[in-house]
């Protein structure tokens, strides 16, 4: 996998963007992969095309508002903004044909031979012509609203909404109704005749039509622009088009401006929908319909993105979807079960478990359901104090909100803190903080400037012996849901030092609290970033040829150009750096530093850090810190990628894991992926990332974590003894 575009940059740090696509190009290499299951390759592909949308939504956009602000600010790899801009524009773009090529040339070929057959409206035999006029007529037709195109008043183009577009002329002997300007003078524009009609989201996307003996579908967007006609009566439909806007969403609200926050943030959504156009989406059936499209839009040829055939393969999970009930297992990957946790079983209740030993949570591979079951037995029991926890992102339906109103209204001191600056989650963020409010709930709406992303969860509960504290910590967010499709770790604990800490860290993002000195856990922005950087410098101090330091971690994003300095004074010291990052990495591996991050001296090489990335069926989401530290080994989880927003804008957490046997699963996983030949790649000097192969070896490292998990459960073993990593020789 080659990549032309990061490699022209600092040879300390790669591009963030850059880094970013790369990451969705090692996306697309799956569903390019012919030995997947077929379903999870066009999963992978409507993976692909979600992540873009909020790339140009966000990070596009931010850009283009920097390029016309700041245009000779350049980033650590040493880019203006325009220059990222072209850079973007051209490896998106060919990523943007990779898919193509890779949903029509293969996808679609191969559903058909397994009775998913895509048929276009030219296509339609009789009978599914006439369901589908008559879906049009009777269901699609009275929800549409055809706009016309006039100098005074173009239609207003939400974002992210799909939108055909339909060429007119108008039929011999027909008069048309009169255009009038705001002047009352009859108008005689130059603009071509031309409407839009928006998709109706409302609806679902895939149509499935009547066959017998397969599962034929069409687009409903093919069955507008076919029918659409039906629009404009008088007029014909020379030419169509179907397109979607991309609009900028990078808002925030002026936290310090006296306004209601929840009011604000509502304003802030509404703003997304008509804010400036980032980039276009579109067809390629008609060149003067988008000639009219840039120019009242204002965008260049780098904005947009042309597609043969079907624009977005997102929809297209709907027959994933629908297949599940009825077509062979084959077509998916084999079904893993999540196992529950012998911990639990083995005592009388939860508390009596968590009391025993700290309680170690794996998912997917572990079910999820322990950390709904804490929140619900904690609602119902009656020594149950008070509840506190905080809330990022969550389940639309969520069983943890539902238990949480249950323990208000049973008079318990329930506090939950609601993040509404989660991005593209704020609207249902509102919903629940507004909910948990009228149970009795005391909601706290975040800090200002500052988003509360740490995933923490306390529970004190009066017993015999006193007051006991009960803490629930992770490195993913409290989502039933995503947990089924999330690789994340959580520890159930009752250790006095790191409750008493949890309870330290709600006391200070819920009032007037001085940032207070914790034992056992670290906090951004107040020393999370520094406690990183001490431990680095550490272990080049405890390093030496004979016993090298070694560093492990495993993350989202490395994109901190501080850590990243400390990192290569590492290893220059001889520090062996073994990373594991899924997404963006600005890191240069075998970067030339001197000392201090200065300039090398002539011929310095610094000793290569290795970097991985595993993208598999679940998402790589915990993070992980392993420290050497001369012999007596650290070993940390987060929810904090080491980013620049996560260490300085964000309230995050770090957490020691304590407990050997804990401690030893976690490190022997870490090993798991760094052996991992099938879906690991590893990132060069050079910026191009490439598959890890290894002669006589194979692994996975996440099928070797789901076949451990099952045994463990099998034979009813603690889990540190189901550890032990077997390789093919």
């Amino acid at each position: 996998m080659n990549n032309q575009s990061i490699k022209e940059t600092s040879a300390r740090f790669f591009n963030r963007e850059l880094s970013w696509i790369e990451f969705n190009a090692r996306i697309l290499d799956l569903a390019k992969r012919e030995a997947l299951p077929l379903m999870e390759r066009l999963n992978f592909l409507g993976i692909t095309a979600a992540n873009f949308n909020e790339f140009f939504m966000v990070r596009v956009a931010g850009l283009k508002r920097m390029a016309r602000n700041s245009p000779e600010l350049r980033d650590a790899s040493g880019l203006t903004p325009a220059e990222q801009l072209t850079r973007i524009a051209e490896r998106a773009r060919a990523l943007n044909g990779i898919h193509n090529t890779i949903l029509n040339d293969e996808i679609l070929p191969l559903l058909k031979e397994r009775g998913f057959l895509y048929v276009k409206p030219c296509e339609f035999s009789p009978a599914q012509y006439d369901f589908a006029k008559s879906l049009f007529d009777n269901e699609i037709f009275p929800v549409l609203t055809p706009l016309r195109i006039d100098p005074f008043a173009f239609p207003r183009i939400t974002n992210l909404t799909m939108h055909a577009a339909f060429l007119l002329k108008l039929i011999d002997g027909i008069t048309p109704l009169a255009l009038v300007d705001g002047q009352g003078e009859l108008f005689a524009g130059e603009l071509p005749l031309a409407a839009f009609v928006q998709i109706p989201a409302t609806m679902p996307r895939v149509v499935f039509l009547p066959c017998q003996n397969a599962s034929h579908w069409t687009l409903l967007d093919d069955i507008i622009t076919r029918f659409g006609t039906r629009l404009f009566p008088g007029y014909s439909v020379e030419e169509t088009l179907l397109f979607r806007l991309t609009r900028d969403a990078d808002f925030a609200v002026d936290e310090e401006a006296g306004k209601d926050f929840i009011n604000a943030m509502k304003e802030i959504l509404v703003m997304r929908q008509t804010s400036f156009p980032v980039r276009l989406n579109c067809n390629d059936t008609s060149a003067r319909l988008l000639e009219l499209l840039k120019s009242v839009l204002s965008l260049s040829d780098e904005d947009v993105y042309v597609s043969r055939g079907i624009i977005d393969a997102a929809p297209l999970r709907e027959i994933a979807l629908n297949a599940k009930h009825s077509a062979p297992e084959a077509l998916f990957y084999p079904k893993w079960e999540r196992y529950a946790h012998p911990e639990f079983a083995e005592a009388e209740t939860m508390w009596d478990a968590i009391k025993m030993r700290d309680i170690l949570i794996h998912t997917p591979y572990q079910s999820y359901e322990s950390v709904v079951s804490f929140v619900k037995n904690a609602a119902l029991d009656d020594s149950v104090l008070s509840i506190k926890m905080t809330l990022y992102r969550t389940s639309g339906a969520s069983p943890i909100i539902g238990a949480l109103e249950k323990a208000a209204l049973s008079g318990k001191q329930v506090t939950v803190f609601v993040e509404l600056k989660a991005r593209f989650d704020e609207k249902q963020n509102i919903a629940w903080a507004e909910r948990l409010e009228k149970a009795g709930v005391v909601v706290v709406y975040g800090i200002v400037n500052l988003k509360v992303h740490a995933k923490a969860l306390l529970v004190i509960r009066k017993e015999p012996s006193g007051i006991r504290r009960y803490a629930h910590l992770s490195t993913g967010n409290f989502n039933e849901e995503t947990a089924k499709l999330y690789s994340d770790f959580s520890l159930f604990t009752a250790n006095t030092e790191i409750a008493n800490d949890v309870i330290l860290f709600f006391n200070i993002i819920s009032g007037y609290s001085a940032l207070q000195t914790m034992k056992r856990l670290s906090m951004s922005p107040a020393d999370l970033k520094d406690k990183i950087i001490a431990m680095i410098e550490r272990e080049i101090a405890c390093s030496t040829p004979e016993n090298p330091g070694l560093i492990i971690a495993k993350m989202n994003s490395l994109t901190h150009e501080e850590i990243i300095a400390a990192l290569y004074r590492a290893a220059k010291a001889g520090v062996r750096i073994k990373l594991n990052v899924r997404g963006i990495c600005t890191l240069v591996p075998g970067a030339a530093v001197g000392a201090a991050g200065a300039a090398p001296a002539a011929g310095e090489t610094a000793p290569p850090i290795e970097v991985i990335s595993i993208i598999d069926r679940y998402l790589e989401h915990a993070r992980v810190f392993y420290f050497w530290n001369g012999g007596a080994e650290e070993l940390y989880l987060s929810s904090a990628d080491w980013m620049p927003r996560n260490l300085e804008r964000r309230v995050e957490l770090m957490f020691p894991v304590l407990q050997k046997d804990n401690f030893e699963r976690i490190k022997k996983i870490l090993g798991m992926y760094f052996s991992d030949t099938h879906n690991a790649f590893r990132l060069n000097a050079d910026g191009s990332w490439e598959p890890v192969t290894r002669a006589h070896e194979s692994s996975r490292a996440q099928e070797t974590l789901h076949q451990l998990y099952k045994a463990q459960s099998r034979n009813g073993e603690s889990p540190a003894a189901a550890f032990e990593v077997r390789r093919k020789g």
